[in-house]
Formats: C-alpha cells, structure tokens, sequence
C-alpha cells in the first residue's frame, strides 16, 4: 500500500476517516462555542480557557485509569458506544442555566471518553492499515488540521447565527452522525485483549508497557519535544498580536506538509535516518524568535519548524512495532493522552515565561528546551543499523 488511494480502497478505513473528521469537527466548534459562553457568563479568561481545553487535560485521568478498554471492547461497538455518549454530554452542556460546576463536571466525563475513543480509534487503524499504519496516520492527521481550521471558520459563524447553545447542539449532532458512520461503516471485530477493562487492568498494561526496551524513550520523544513547541505557538497572539493569524496558519501548513512528506514520499529507510534532523527541526528555526524577526521571516521559520512535526508519526511507527498487537490501543492512547497533557501544561508554562521575561525571548528559551531535550533522547532513540537498513514496507 503506497498511495492515500490504496488507503481509502482499504475495507474500514473510509469509516474511521470519515468518523474522525467528524468528531474533529465537532471537538473544535464546541470548544469555541464554550469559550465564548464561559466568557460571556463570567468574564474570566482564565474559565474560558479552561473550558476550551479542559477536556484536553482530563484524558490524562482516562489514560491512567480506564485505557484498557481500548483493547478489551469490541472496537465497533466501543467506538459507536463512546460517540453516543459524547453527543449526549455535548447536548447537556446546551442546557440552559447549567451551574459551572455542573459544566465542569461533564467536561471531565467528556475527556475520559475521548481518552478512550482515541485509544479505540487507534487501535482499530493498526487493524486496518497494517503495515500502512504511517500513512493511515498520516492521513489522519491531515483530516484533523483541515477540520480544526474548518471548525474555527465554522465555529465563529456558528456561534454567531445560532448561539452558544445552538452550536453546542450541533457539536451533538456531529457526533451523533458519526456514532452512525461507525456502526454502519465498520465490520464487527473481537477485543484485541481478553479480560475486563479496569483500573487495575489499565495499570497493569501501563507498566507492561513502560518495562518494554526503547518504549520510555519513544514516549519522552512524543510528548516533551512537541508539547514545547505547542508551548511556542501559544504565544504567537502576545508576540505579534496583528500577525498571529499568518503564524498559526504557517504552522498549520508546515505541519501538514510534513505529515503528507512524511507518510506518502518518504521510503522507509529515508524515514529511519531523517528521524533525528525532523526532531531537532521542529525546533531549531525558533531560536532567533529572541531576536524579533520580522513578520514574514517569522511566518517563514514557524512553516519550517512544523514540517518537524511528522518526526512525532515516525516515532509512533517505532511504537506500534515494539507493542504486542493486544496492547496497541492502549498504547497508542496513552501517547495521545500524554502528548495533549503535556501540552497543556507546556502551554502554561510558555504563559508564565513569557510574564517573567517576554513572548520572544519565552519562545527562544522552549526552542532551546526543546532541542537540549531531542538532543539527551538521541543516544536512547538510535536504532540498530539493521532496522535502520530493513524499515517497514508499509
């Protein structure tokens, strides 16, 4: 399987595509829609943020918790189950006069169950595409760049003509027809793993993973790496206020280029050794942000530094290879989870650096974090020379 067309002509995988978009779609009108409504109730930034990105933070208590079930439900029925449920917690926060604390509260339930959906929904990929799972990725990651740009054009409309209310429920609608392309779409499978899903289970299966050779550090290169330089794109607005739109939008661009580079063009053994110079470019064009290029330079270097981003789905390769096939789901939603906390978390450190010193000199220091980080990976992440050789037909 070489082209995004071989991929779609694949049994199943037209559904998770179309499910995912869908989802993606939804997560960002709805956020956007809270936003709003928090800061029109309480005119409180801080609420507003924390109601945009507060499931974000929750799926690290689904990862550590209930990440089992991504490999011991049968994936059809979980992943339909789960959209069912986020459609109807969407239509509840819609409730007219919700208490925060109320909202809060099924905010958290949201991020458990997408902790989980993405650990299904990956797993089900790793079904699907085989040895294709990088391209798969890929296009994955393509359709959730495209929907969260979509979503905010949308959003803002929405939120406009319709309300906060009126998006919230469109959010709902969203994934309702998603739950629908799932269940219609998708063939039934058995659960990866046997057993039930639970606590204990999903601690157990954690520590399995972590005493696997090379899977620590393929996790710290997921998530440290990239959750600083998310970090550096979350001061894009205080660094050039009138320009943020350009820099986001570059960086959208770049990271689409890369993932389309990295799981169409590039060989297998062309990914293997470009890994490491993907992981410090992400990186290193952010290191004159102290400096203050001017606009366009700025645009230009964060293009740049995203195409670093596919370096995050060659890594996930390497973990889908070293994971026994009945503990891929959680695997793979553990990264996901991880990678969205420590981003979050990235995001408000950038925020307290940027208050101690300024936007552009915050932005060169997590560049800088960033690239001392890769660089202390790199002996724990150099691969044998005859994976490097050998790579991955897919």
């Amino acid at each position: 399987m070489r082209t995004y067309g071989d991929l779609f002509r694949t049994p199943g995988f037209t559904p998770i595509f179309a499910a995912a978009c869908l989802q993606n779609a939804a997560g960002t009108v709805v956020g956007l829609a809270l936003a709003t409504g928090v800061y029109a109730r309480t005119g409180s930034p801080f609420l507003a943020a924390i109601s945009m990105f507060g499931p974000s933070l929750a799926q690290l208590a689904g990862a550590t918790l209930l990440m089992s079930a991504a490999d011991r439900w049968p994936p059809r029925a979980a992943a339909t189950g789960l959209a069912l449920l986020t459609a109807g917690l969407t239509a509840l926060l819609a409730l007219p006069g919700l208490p925060l604390g109320g909202m809060f509260a099924v905010l958290l339930a949201t991020g458990l169950g997408a902790s989980i959906s993405g650990g299904v929904r990956a797993g089900l990929l790793t079904d699907v595409a085989g040895e294709a799972y990088l391209l798969g990725r890929s296009a994955l990651n393509i359709s959730t760049g495209v929907m969260q740009i979509a979503g905010f054009a949308a959003g803002g409309a929405l939120v406009t003509v319709l309300s906060p209310a009126g998006t919230l429920l469109t959010g709902a609608g969203f994934h309702l027809v998603a739950a629908v392309v799932i269940r219609r779409g998708l063939a039934r499978r058995a659960p990866r793993a046997a057993g039930r899903p639970s606590v204990a289970a999903t601690w157990r299966t954690n520590r399995r993973l972590w005493t696997i050779s090379g899977v620590r550090p393929i996790y710290a290169g997921l998530w440290l790496p990239n959750g600083l330089i998310v970090g550096c794109e979350a001061l894009f607005v205080p660094f050039a206020p009138s320009g943020a739109g350009l820099l986001l939008a570059g960086s959208a661009l770049g990271m689409l280029a890369g993932d389309v580079l990295a799981g169409r063009f590039l060989p297998p053994r062309w990914r293997r050794r470009s890994a490491p110079w993907l992981r410090l470019l992400l990186a290193v064009p952010y290191l004159p942000f102290a400096l203050h290029p001017p606009l366009a330079v700025a645009v230009a270097l964060a293009v740049i530094a995203a195409v670093g981003y596919c370096s995050t789905l060659l890594l996930q390769e390497r973990l889908v290879e070293l994971t026994p096939d009945e503990n891929r789901g959680q695997a793979l939603g553990l990264h996901a989870s991880g990678m969205l906390t420590m981003q979050a978390v990235c995001a408000a450190l950038a925020g307290t650096l940027a208050e101690l010193t300024s936007p552009a000199v915050a932005i060169t220091l997590l560049a800088a974090g960033s690239v001392a980080v890769t660089l202390l990976l790199a002996p724990a992440l150099r691969e044998p020379a005859e994976a490097r050789g050998a790579g991955r037909t897919g």
